[in-house]
């Protein structure tokens, strides 16, 4: 008799194994958040190298004149990328909560200034003469920093609408007020604020008006979307060509096309992941992702030889690795995180991915503190040397973070 044996199932190959099974629904995805903590605790990190003394130089930014990209020249590209990876969930959020598109593009008007003013602010710190003025120089860090969460807090439920607004309208007039105690340094002949850049948050705030009214007109349109990275990306290229010198008001504000590109290239991103997802083709959207960044790095190696990778001159092939670093950062996370549903790891740092404006804030608090108590005050140069100041400036990052969501249980975290 002869005995018929079943054939054994077949055994899933390798791309089966990691994608298969895993059909992601496109709702906000948790990598997002998660980068958008580690970028912050890197941003505190890199900001505090100041402070150190005989650290490597890869850490740090490159030279005007060096032709190579540091730890530091990743991290604002990084922080950008994530800015427009959020978009499109935020603006499906508001779209299912029944906001018009006029509705959004106010509320798009509104982030945008109020980042403007925060980063204008902020950049004037550079030029604030500390002898002449009335308010010493860390005084006046304080204050404006005091203001900013009294005007953009996240006002909880218990506190009553009359209270807000005094609050609101009490930051308002402190920031009125120290704008009127300024006094510049006089570099370049100017006496009172001014807006030769736009400094950090102001470029972000550029960035997020350009690109997500872009989004909130084109949507999930990826040609759309992919022409107008490739037009802030050329726009780029052909500003480091000299070609563009008569458009220098724009590109000042849009930083010669690259910060746009950044932004661009996080909501492209998004999109198509979201688009192949919603199909059902999971494994499908992280192999397209990863032929993208290939051909964006590969590009930029290939430009490297005309201007060289340089954050100082934002080079074209500056713009194209960082991009491609970002989306392989991304699709890491996104298979840690959200296939591979590995959380536990990020929680010591999370508060940086939901109060992330906290957590930028509370430094200048910090070193206006240090600096009233008189710049011979730091810690002895053994805490602040090599491994050892590194290992202090990353637990300073981590300190920062975990005081920011000590706050945000307390009802203190900045809307936006």
């Amino acid at each position: 008799m002869e005995i018929v044996k079943e054939a054994a199932p077949a055994q899933p190959n390798l791309y089966e194994r990691l994608f298969s099974t895993h059909k992601l629904a496109p709702r906000r995805l948790a990598s997002v958040d998660a980068f958008r903590a580690i970028t912050m605790f890197l941003m505190i990190f890199v900001n505090d190298l100041w402070s150190l003394q005989h650290v490597p130089g890869w850490l740090g930014h490159a030279g005007e004149s060096e032709d190579r990209l540091g730890l530091a020249d990743t991290v604002f590209p990084a922080f950008l990328f994530i800015v427009g990876l959020s978009i499109p969930f935020a603006m499906q959020a508001r779209q299912s909560k029944g906001f018009s598109k006029g509705k959004t593009f106010l509320h798009i008007l509104a982030r945008s200034f109020s980042l403007l003013v925060m980063g204008i602010f902020q950049v004037n710190l550079e030029h604030y003469d500390n002898v002449g003025s009335l308010l010493s120089r860390p005084w006046w860090q304080i204050g404006i920093t005091i203001a900013f969460f009294l005007v953009w807090l996240d006002y909880p439920p218990t506190v009553s609408p009359r209270k807000k607004q005094l609050l609101k309208g009490a930051g308002i007039l402190m920031l009125g007020l120290l704008a009127l105690l300024f006094r510049g340094d006089r570099v370049g002949n100017y006496a009172w604020m001014h807006t030769g850049w736009y400094g950090t948050l102001g470029l972000i705030g550029w960035s997020y008006l350009i690109c997500a009214s872009i989004y909130l007109f084109v949507g999930d349109r990826l040609v759309l979307l992919a022409g107008a990275f490739v037009f802030f990306f050329l726009f780029n290229l052909n500003n480091n060509l000299g070609w563009l010198a008569a458009l220098d008001p724009i590109s000042k504000n849009i930083d010669n096309g690259a910060i746009a590109a950044f932004t661009m290239a996080g909501i492209l991103t998004s999109a198509l992941y979201r688009q192949l997802t919603r199909e059902g083709q999971t494994g499908q959207g992280i192999l397209v992702l990863v032929t993208l960044a290939l051909i964006l790095a590969g590009a930029g190696i290939a430009l490297r030889s005309f201007w060289g990778i340089s954050k100082e001159d934002e080079t074209p092939s500056w713009v194209l690795i960082c991009t491609a670093i970002n989306i392989i950062f991304f699709i890491g996370l996104l298979y840690l995180v959200d296939i591979r549903g590995r959380t536990g790891w990020i929680g010591s740092i999370r508060p940086a991915g939901t109060s992330t404006l906290t957590c930028y804030l509370l430094p200048s608090i910090h070193y206006a503190i240090l600096n009233l108590l008189h710049s011979g005050y730091s810690l002895p140069l053994f805490f602040r040397s090599g491994s050892i100041g590194i290992l202090k400036s990353l637990f300073y990052a981590w300190l920062i973070i975990r005081i920011a969501g000590f706050l945000e249980k307390k009802g203190i975290r900045l809307a936006l």
